[in-house]
């Protein structure tokens, strides 16, 4: 069986604490490898290596970076084949969605490679007699991302590219579900010629990351995962003098008025809710059906989902594959339990599938007349479950988003441009969709919610995720002409 432990100083450091984790197949329920878990010492030393890079790798000229980032582009185009096949044998996703990720994760490492452009101050000069402003923007240091399993490529190189462009030195703590992707990208990282300690890679548990929330040369910290657990990242980092963005969970509505394409509104919502399992932050988990578009949009999404193929990932039949573990696909179940023991009416029910073998696979469910006091409106499913709730009126449909404490992502689906644009400018959601179920912006904008959706005040990856991973500094500089010295104790005036 294989053994995946840690990635320290650009090679393989074994995992010495004697605690492992199971790496499975969800396709298959089998046992493919086991994982290292690290102890504090252990992340003492990941965060040692990074350290002692950090000084020489802020200090190497933003041309080198470039040239290395646009190596390491390059390699990851490469190997996108083998980065998809990997996470898709140990997430469960289907190769084609895989291969998405994979694409949106080149974006934010293509818009890394702009950095000479991303890094530029400004300058003023003469302004006051004399005196010239200049500003800057410089790397933090040693720097950490912990990341989920549902994106296991995707959000590590959301971070990596533009962290160390930046010129900090990264730490990665990813999920302990699926670690060969980030792994990988590790290894290609060394390949395009990134010095030993600027990127490294501890896998562990919850012992792992409370150490990185609070270890004194970790200057920043960024985090994808459940609200509960966000909350206590941020509060943790913070409170440790860190800087912290802590994406969290979502409840991502889709409000359909009357007038929307029925047919587009339709394949949008099986699209948003089903790909990937339904284990997507930006997934499509509540339709707002607006006035009488509630019939024919259940029906017609009911019609899309008898005909999905659910399989195995590496089956190119197969359009969504198995959920993560069997506990999470039980607690899916359960939810669908309580909905229609709550009163919802169970339109699909995903547990009437049957899969032979022993993965993690759980048919798709839509659920219609869905009240907002049922859990499965309440709560963060994670899953194939799509839930119908119905509106009278516009203004109940977003009274209804309001009420919801996340705000990942909202869309609208309506062929009313005035309409459209008032749910844009009144929606508090990070991203938002018009006519578009999956909001999530290119890598030249910025990912991230609003509300309970994400702690701290930086959204990640494009310009916001320069401005999180760099300081500011402003310099007032003089150079001595002694005919315009003299004391002067007032507050300086700008003259």
């Amino acid at each position: 069986m294989d053994r995946i432990s840690h990635w320290v100083d650009n090679a393989v450091l074994t995992g010495t604490s004697g605690r492992t984790s199971p790496v499975t197949d969800p396709a298959t329920g089998r046992v493919t490898a086991q994982l290292d878990l690290a102890t504090t010492a252990e992340v003492d030393a990941v965060v040692a290596s990074a350290k002692a890079a950090a000084v020489g790798w802020s200090q190497t000229s933003v041309a080198t970076r470039t040239r290395l980032m646009f190596r390491f582009r390059e390699l990851v185009e490469a190997n996108r084949d083998e980065i998809a096949r990997r996470l898709s044998s140990e997430h469960g996703k289907v190769l084609s969605d895989a291969g998405g990720e994979v694409a949106r994760a080149l974006e934010a490492v293509e818009y890394a490679c702009g950095l000479a452009e991303l890094l530029k101050g400004d300058y003023t000069e003469q302004a006051s007699s004399g005196v010239d402003v200049y500003s800057m923007r410089q790397p933090l240091g040693v720097v950490a991302g912990i990341t989920p399993f549902n994106f296991p490529a995707m959000v590590p190189l959301w971070m990596i590219p533009n962290a160390v462009a930046c010129g900090n030195t990264f730490v990665l703590k990813p999920s302990e579900k699926d670690p060969s992707a980030p792994m990988f990208v590790a290894e290609l990282f060394a390949e395009a010629g990134f010095p030993a300690g600027v990127l490294n890679v501890v896998n562990g548990d919850a012992e792992a990351v409370d150490h990185l929330l609070t270890h004194p040369d970790v200057a920043a910290l960024s985090f994808v995962g459940s609200t509960p657990i966000a909350r206590h990242v941020y509060e943790t980092g913070t409170r440790a003098g860190k800087r912290v963005q802590a994406l969290g969970g979502a409840k991502n509505h889709m409000v359909v008025l009357p007038d929307a394409d029925l047919d587009l509104a339709a394949d949008a919502a099986v699209n948003a809710a089903y790909g990937s399992a339904g284990e997507r932050c930006m997934a499509i988990s509540v339709v707002v059906a607006v006035g009488d578009v509630g019939d024919p949009l259940v029906d017609a999404i009911a019609a899309r989902v008898d005909t999905l193929v659910i399989g195995p990932g590496d089956d190119p039949e197969s359009q969504m594959g198995p959920l993560i573990t069997r506990e999470h696909r039980d607690r899916v179940a359960g939810y669908v339990e309580a909905g229609a023991a709550a009163g919802a009416r169970v339109v699909v029910d995903g547990r009437d599938r049957v899969f032979d073998g022993d993965g993690f696979f759980l048919g798709v469910t839509l659920l219609d007349h869905v009240t907002p006091d049922m859990t499965v409106y309440t709560d963060e499913i994670f899953g194939p479950v799509l839930v119908v709730v119905r509106t009278e009126t516009y203004v109940e449909a977003m009274a209804l988003v309001e009420a919801n404490p996340w705000g990942n992502g909202a869309a609208i689906f309506t062929r009313d441009g005035g309409a459209a644009r008032r749910f844009q400018h009144e929606v508090t959601a990070g991203m938002v969709g018009v006519n578009v179920p999956i909001p999530v912006p290119v890598g030249y904008y910025s990912f991230g919610g609003w509300k309970d959706s994400l702690f701290g005040d930086t959204h990640m990856y494009g310009p916001e995720g320069i401005h999180f991973w760099t300081r500011g500094k402003v310099v007032t500089s003089r150079w001595p002409d002694p005919s315009t010295s003299a004391i002067d104790l007032g507050f300086p005036r700008n003259d």
